[in-house]
Protein backbone atom coordinates (compact mmCIF):
# COMPACT_ATOMS: atom_id res chain seq x y z
CA UNK A 1 0.00 0.00 0.00
CA UNK A 2 1.37 3.28 -0.65
CA UNK A 3 0.88 6.33 1.79
CA UNK A 4 0.63 9.98 0.54
CA UNK A 5 2.32 11.46 3.91
CA UNK A 6 1.57 15.22 4.83
CA UNK A 7 4.27 15.86 7.75
CA UNK A 8 6.56 18.89 9.02
CA UNK A 9 9.43 20.61 7.45
CA UNK A 10 10.70 20.62 10.90
CA UNK A 11 10.42 18.10 14.00
CA UNK A 12 8.66 20.05 16.83
CA UNK A 13 9.93 21.01 20.16
CA UNK A 14 9.33 17.32 21.75
CA UNK A 15 10.93 14.28 21.10
CA UNK A 16 8.45 12.24 20.84
CA UNK A 17 7.06 13.16 17.23
CA UNK A 18 10.84 12.09 16.09
CA UNK A 19 10.15 8.92 17.89
CA UNK A 20 7.00 7.74 16.69
CA UNK A 21 7.45 9.12 13.51
CA UNK A 22 10.68 6.86 13.02
CA UNK A 23 9.09 3.99 14.84
CA UNK A 24 5.91 4.11 11.83
CA UNK A 25 8.54 4.89 9.23
CA UNK A 26 10.13 1.52 10.23
CA UNK A 27 7.10 -0.28 10.65
CA UNK A 28 5.96 0.96 7.00
CA UNK A 29 8.87 -0.21 5.29
CA UNK A 30 9.10 -3.33 6.90
CA UNK A 31 5.89 -3.98 6.85
CA UNK A 32 6.18 -3.85 2.68
CA UNK A 33 4.04 -0.20 2.40
CA UNK A 34 5.35 2.54 0.33
CA UNK A 35 5.13 6.58 0.91
CA UNK A 36 5.00 9.62 -1.43
CA UNK A 37 5.35 12.48 -0.01
CA UNK A 38 6.80 16.41 -0.19
CA UNK A 39 10.09 15.56 -1.29
CA UNK A 40 12.14 17.18 1.82
CA UNK A 41 15.15 15.80 3.67
CA UNK A 42 14.85 17.98 6.66
CA UNK A 43 11.65 17.63 9.73
CA UNK A 44 9.89 14.90 10.30
CA UNK A 45 10.02 14.32 6.37
CA UNK A 46 13.06 13.39 6.47
CA UNK A 47 12.62 10.94 9.85
CA UNK A 48 9.59 9.56 7.77
CA UNK A 49 12.09 9.08 4.41
CA UNK A 50 14.70 7.52 6.06
CA UNK A 51 13.18 5.53 7.98
CA UNK A 52 10.71 3.76 5.28
CA UNK A 53 13.97 3.61 3.00
CA UNK A 54 15.75 2.14 5.98
CA UNK A 55 13.74 -0.62 5.77
CA UNK A 56 12.57 -1.89 3.25
CA UNK A 57 9.83 0.94 1.55
CA UNK A 58 9.87 2.44 -1.48
CA UNK A 59 10.01 6.81 -1.29
CA UNK A 60 8.75 9.43 -3.62
CA UNK A 61 8.95 12.63 -3.30
CA UNK A 62 7.09 14.93 -5.11
CA UNK A 63 8.84 19.07 -4.54
CA UNK A 64 8.17 22.53 -6.85
CA UNK A 65 10.66 23.35 -8.34
CA UNK A 66 11.28 26.63 -6.15
CA UNK A 67 11.73 24.72 -3.52
CA UNK A 68 14.32 22.43 -5.27
CA UNK A 69 15.98 25.33 -5.86
CA UNK A 70 16.34 26.05 -1.95
CA UNK A 71 18.44 22.89 -1.49
CA UNK A 72 16.29 20.95 1.00
CA UNK A 73 14.95 17.79 -1.27
CA UNK A 74 16.17 14.46 -0.03
CA UNK A 75 18.78 12.96 -2.35
CA UNK A 76 18.27 9.53 -1.48
CA UNK A 77 15.08 8.74 -2.92
CA UNK A 78 13.61 5.89 -5.11
CA UNK A 79 12.15 9.06 -7.02
CA UNK A 80 12.01 12.58 -6.68
CA UNK A 81 8.87 14.10 -9.24
CA UNK A 82 9.73 18.18 -9.74
CA UNK A 83 6.48 20.07 -10.45
CA UNK A 84 5.73 23.36 -10.76
CA UNK A 85 3.09 24.51 -8.05
CA UNK A 86 2.22 23.17 -5.06
CA UNK A 87 -1.41 21.86 -6.14
CA UNK A 88 0.39 20.08 -8.72
CA UNK A 89 2.23 18.26 -6.03
CA UNK A 90 -1.10 17.92 -4.21
CA UNK A 91 -2.67 15.99 -7.30
CA UNK A 92 -0.09 13.83 -7.76
CA UNK A 93 0.64 12.82 -4.33
CA UNK A 94 -3.05 11.86 -4.51
CA UNK A 95 -3.17 9.95 -7.73
CA UNK A 96 -0.03 8.00 -6.70
CA UNK A 97 -1.16 6.68 -3.35
CA UNK A 98 -4.13 4.88 -1.50
CA UNK A 99 -4.28 6.05 1.82
CA UNK A 100 -3.93 10.20 3.02
CA UNK A 101 -1.78 10.13 6.48
CA UNK A 102 -1.22 13.26 8.32
CA UNK A 103 1.64 12.78 10.59
CA UNK A 104 2.18 16.66 12.87
CA UNK A 105 3.29 19.93 11.18
CA UNK A 106 2.08 23.42 10.62
CA UNK A 107 -0.42 24.89 8.46
CA UNK A 108 1.21 23.46 5.54
CA UNK A 109 0.47 19.92 6.78
CA UNK A 110 -2.78 20.58 7.90
CA UNK A 111 -4.05 22.51 4.92
CA UNK A 112 -2.96 19.31 2.55
CA UNK A 113 -4.28 16.65 4.67
CA UNK A 114 -7.72 19.47 5.31
CA UNK A 115 -7.95 19.27 1.03
CA UNK A 116 -8.03 15.78 1.14
CA UNK A 117 -10.53 15.52 3.24
CA UNK A 118 -12.94 18.01 1.65
CA UNK A 119 -11.97 16.10 -1.70
CA UNK A 120 -13.11 13.31 0.21
CA UNK A 121 -16.84 14.65 0.89
CA UNK A 122 -17.33 15.55 -2.87
CA UNK A 123 -16.30 12.74 -4.02
CA UNK A 124 -12.99 13.42 -5.48
CA UNK A 125 -10.92 11.38 -3.36
CA UNK A 126 -11.30 7.53 -2.77
CA UNK A 127 -8.73 7.57 -0.31
CA UNK A 128 -9.24 7.08 3.46
CA UNK A 129 -7.85 10.31 5.34
CA UNK A 130 -6.13 9.71 8.51
CA UNK A 131 -4.17 11.77 11.31
CA UNK A 132 -1.59 10.40 13.08
CA UNK A 133 -2.34 11.28 16.62
CA UNK A 134 0.70 10.97 18.47
CA UNK A 135 0.93 12.57 22.03
CA UNK A 136 -2.47 13.73 21.68
CA UNK A 137 -1.46 16.44 18.47
CA UNK A 138 -4.82 16.10 17.10
CA UNK A 139 -6.85 15.96 19.84
CA UNK A 140 -8.05 19.91 19.38
CA UNK A 141 -8.45 19.57 15.64
CA UNK A 142 -10.40 15.90 16.32
CA UNK A 143 -12.78 18.33 18.57
CA UNK A 144 -13.11 21.18 16.11
CA UNK A 145 -14.42 18.27 14.11
CA UNK A 146 -16.90 17.32 16.59
CA UNK A 147 -18.13 20.36 17.37
CA UNK A 148 -18.67 21.25 13.00
CA UNK A 149 -21.35 17.95 13.28
CA UNK A 150 -22.89 19.50 16.48
CA UNK A 151 -23.41 22.45 14.61
CA UNK A 152 -24.81 21.06 11.38
CA UNK A 153 -21.69 21.98 9.17
CA UNK A 154 -20.12 18.13 9.17
CA UNK A 155 -22.89 15.03 8.91
CA UNK A 156 -21.79 12.58 12.00
CA UNK A 157 -21.42 9.96 8.42
CA UNK A 158 -18.41 12.21 6.94
CA UNK A 159 -17.17 12.96 10.31
CA UNK A 160 -16.38 8.98 11.06
CA UNK A 161 -14.54 9.25 7.43
CA UNK A 162 -11.90 11.04 9.39
CA UNK A 163 -9.62 8.72 10.53
CA UNK A 164 -7.53 9.71 14.37
CA UNK A 165 -5.26 6.44 15.34
CA UNK A 166 -1.86 6.73 17.53
CA UNK A 167 -0.71 3.42 16.75
CA UNK A 168 0.14 1.68 13.33
CA UNK A 169 -2.94 -0.75 14.25
CA UNK A 170 -5.39 1.50 14.90
CA UNK A 171 -3.94 3.17 11.35
CA UNK A 172 -4.57 -0.48 9.48
CA UNK A 173 -8.02 -0.90 10.77
CA UNK A 174 -9.28 2.54 10.12
CA UNK A 175 -7.91 1.65 6.33
CA UNK A 176 -9.23 -1.87 6.48
CA UNK A 177 -12.30 -0.60 7.28
CA UNK A 178 -12.91 2.51 5.80
CA UNK A 179 -16.11 3.10 2.95
CA UNK A 180 -15.54 5.82 0.40
CA UNK A 181 -18.25 7.94 0.19
CA UNK A 182 -20.83 6.82 -2.63
CA UNK A 183 -21.25 10.40 -4.77
CA UNK A 184 -22.85 9.06 -8.08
Amino acid sequence: MKFAVYCGAATGNRPIYQEEVAKLGQWLGENGHDIVYGGGKIGLMGVIADQVLANGGQVIGVMPDFLIAREISHQGLDQLIEVKSMAERKQIMLDQSQVCLALPGGPGTLEEIVEAISWTRIGQNPNPCVFYNIDGYYDGLKQVYLQMVEHGFLSQTDYERIGFASTPDELMSFVREYQAADNR
